[in-house]
């Protein structure tokens, strides 16, 4: 993203949120529009119904979380998720996996449970969406620690902008037990999903442009809701989706890799 190289530009057709006391995108951009105040509360993950009982059992909070959020953005822009590419970015995915990974290497027994294991991959997360939606699209996945919304968010629309095909941007991330959660202390779990696509459709509800930056990244006036935005990675999003929910055009600066951050222009 040089000044050589166009901006990357994308409509959002959907979006799904989960964070602790917003339990979806209409709750959320209720708070985020002032209309209703922020609730303190855990996160609530819906049930995966989409898989199979054997992998519904097994499903993660992360696996739910990330089902969550992705299908409520693709209901919301009405597509078919089993044809859409994907995007998942998490700074460091599933915290509770980790831990219990961790704990039975540090014990007399260390035969790793074969779910616990394939659980534990950094793709873990996608695999399921591909087996609830049936999904054969190319994905990505990435972590960039605290930035990865930012870069999968660049990672999305540069597919956009290349294929010109729809991509849903899934930013994911869950909390660690002790002792862990002392190095690491992400609160709860929470998720951010957009649908991108490059032409407008009767789903559309913005468009955004996004460029480096080198001002400071936008932060709320809520404290509650900025303790969202500083300790779970895919909530670096809020401010955008702030703007978004309000109906009010024009630029926000999100946190990224210091020095840079990038800068949102939002058109309505």
């Amino acid at each position: 993203m040089s000044p050589h190289i166009p901006p990357l530009q994308a409509w959002i057709n959907g979006i799904g949120l989960i964070a602790p006391g917003l339990p979806d995108w209409p709750t959320a951009a209720a708070v985020l529009r002032g209309e209703s105040a922020y609730e303190a509360a855990p996160s609530v993950l819906p049930v995966p119904l989409l898989l199979p009982a054997a992998e519904r059992r097994r499903a993660s909070r992360v696996i739910r979380v990330c089902l969550g959020v992705g299908l409520e953005a693709v209901t919301q822009a009405g597509a078919d998720a089993s044809t859409l590419a994907t995007v998942f970015a998490a700074s460091s995915a599933d915290g509770h996996n980790c831990h219990a990974l961790c704990e039975q290497l540090a014990g007399e027994d260390r035969q790793i449970s074969p779910t616990r294991f394939h659980n534990s991959v950094h793709n873990a997360a996608a695999g399921y969406w591909g087996i609830a939606t049936h999904s054969m699209a190319p994905c990505q996945v990435l972590g960039a620690f605290d930035a990865s919304f930012g870069a999968g968010l660049m990672d999305a629309l540069a597919q956009v902008a290349l294929d010109g095909q729809p991509v849903l941007l899934v930013a994911y991330d869950s909390e660690y037990p002790e002792p862990l959660r002392a190095m690491r202390d992400t609160p709860d779990c929470g998720g951010v999903a957009l649908l991108l696509s490059a032409q407008r459709g009767d789903a559309s509800l913005a468009s955004i442009t996004v460029t480096p930056s080198r001002a400071a990244a936008e932060v709320l006036a809520d404290p509650a809701l900025e303790g969202l935005r500083q300790n779970i990675p895919p909530m670096r999003a809020l401010p955008l989706l702030q703007r978004l929910s309000r109906g009010t055009a024009g630029p926000v600066v999100l946190d990224y890799l210091a020095p840079m951050q990038l800068r949102v222009d939002l058109q309505l």
